[in-house]
């Protein structure tokens, strides 16, 4: 029996941007709702695995080798540039992805968004098809890549585990044996029998993961499922997680969360613009991506006609500077940070926040200004990071301008900046201080 779980041969995905649905006519309803029973039969035909391992594994290939036009697996011009659209609107979100995971094996894929990391997942799991290449895939496959696919609000929680259980896949003797741990991990006991129309944002999130996490499959696929609910879910995702890899089952993770990963796989992957840019050891492979996507950006300006907004105000520029006037930023000194924002709205509440990221998406500290009124024009916010709060590392800031009752303007990564080591003549400790952040606390001592 071979070893390997995944392999993927010049896997490509080819998108076609701005295509649009034909319009349906009530005829074409109408021919869709009788052709449906058909359709559901034949999903379910073709979720049958086609070959066997020889042990009581499914196994099935996806996407048989096969040449496009203009991306051939050869040679030849290719249709668009490597992400970004051609002027036909061709786009590669997967450019010749190859690689093999083996059974057992826990292996994350970082990668900036638009990377290409959910259309591998998705193709894995079947639900798009390759546009060329070969993956094979040996045991049965579960996904949590769209968490609560498959609810429906009228129905109780009770009904929608068994609903969504069928969607994902498992058996109902299989939702029997784990509807208690399910029930139990989601903490929804009181509310099983409600209508989940009923439930919170968060419970709905938590049932709809204990589902999908209780599929007894050999390999699960995972598209950042840790990037919703609150930090206790979180972790209790995470746990589940390492629990699934620690029973000996293929995984392959998705996340921004460098911390998860690096706690949680074997190997790593990252994707760039649809193609392998690093491959191997986590912590080398994860360095090698934060380095490359961690350029400075001290500060940023925008021409009034193209600046982030909306009706109410526009962001004009952000800047990042050490306020003794020093080029480089280091842990001693505070840290200035500047936005140009132009009010628009005159007398309209508003306020921003601030939020500081380290170089592995851990967000330190969020920082807001009192709500209040400004008469129209040019606005200056300021806010100090104090000294001696940051540790040395790279870091990223994320702007968030909320005005009353309305839509806020967002921009993530709108700045980026590294912060360097002080002098250490007094300490004798030359490596990097452990910790997210880096105090300078009081010490006092008496003798007793």
């Amino acid at each position: 029996m071979s070893d390997i779980a995944i392999k993927c041969e010049a896997l490509s995905k080819r998108y076609r941007i701005g295509e649009q649905e034909r319009y349906k006519a009530l005829r074409d309803v109408i021919a869709d709702t009788a052709a449906a029973p058909f359709r559901r039969l034949r999903a379910a035909l073709d979720r049958r695995p086609e070959t066997g391992d020889g042990n009581g594994r499914d196994s099935f290939s996806v996407g048989r080798p096969s040449s496009v036009a203009g991306h051939s697996s050869n040679s030849g011009p290719r249709s668009s540039v490597l992400g970004q659209p051609s002027a036909d609107g061709l786009f590669w979100a997967l450019d010749d992805v190859s690689f093999e995971v083996k059974r057992g094996e826990v292996v994350g894929i970082i990668g900036r968004n638009g990377a290409g990391k959910s259309t591998l997942l998705k193709i894995l799991s079947r639900i798009t098809k390759p546009t060329k290449g070969h993956a094979e895939i040996h045991g049965r496959v579960g996904s949590l890549l769209e968490v609560g696919t498959g609810f429906h609000p009228e129905l109780t929680g009770r009904e929608n585990i068994y609903l969504n259980g069928a969607i994902l896949g498992m058996r109902k003797a299989e939702i029997d044996r784990k509807f208690d741990e399910i029930v139990a991990f989601a903490e929804v006991e009181k509310f099983i029998d409600t209508p989940v129309k009923r439930y919170s944002s968060g419970m709905y999130v938590r049932l709809a993961f204990a589902v999908a996490a209780h599929m007894e499959t050999e390999i699960l696929l995972v598209d950042e499922v840790l990037a919703v609910g609150d930090a206790q879910f979180q972790k209790k995702c995470l746990g589940k997680i390492g629990d699934v890899a620690k029973c000996g089952r293929t995984v392959l993770f998705v996340s921004h969360n460098m911390t998860a990963i690096k706690s949680l796989c074997d190997r790593a992957m990252e994707l760039n613009e649809g193609q392998v840019r690093g491959w191997g050891d986590t912590a080398a492979t994860i360095a090698n991506y934060l380095q490359g996507s961690r350029e400075a950006l001290l500060r940023r300006e925008w021409q009034r006609s193209e600046a982030p907004g909306n009706e109410n105000g526009k962001v004009l520029y952000a800047a990042v500077k050490n306020i003794e006037d020093s080029v480089e930023l280091t842990v001693e000194t505070p840290i200035d940070l500047s936005f140009g924002v132009l009010h628009i709205k005159a007398d309209k509440l508003m306020h921003l926040n601030a939020i500081l990221y380290n170089q592995e998406n851990v967000c330190l500290f969020t920082s807001a200004s009192k709500p209040q009124t400004f008469s129209a024009g040019l606005l200056e916010a300021q806010c100090q990071v104090p000294p001696y709060l940051l540790n040395d590392g790279s870091y990223s800031v994320r702007l968030i301008v909320h005005y009353e009752n309305s839509d806020s303007i967002d921009l993530e990564n709108v700045l980026r900046f590294d912060v360097h080591d002080g002098a250490r003549e007094d300490w004798h400790w030359y490596e990097k201080w452990p910790g997210i952040v880096r105090p300078r606390l009081d010490w006092t001592f008496k003798s007793i």
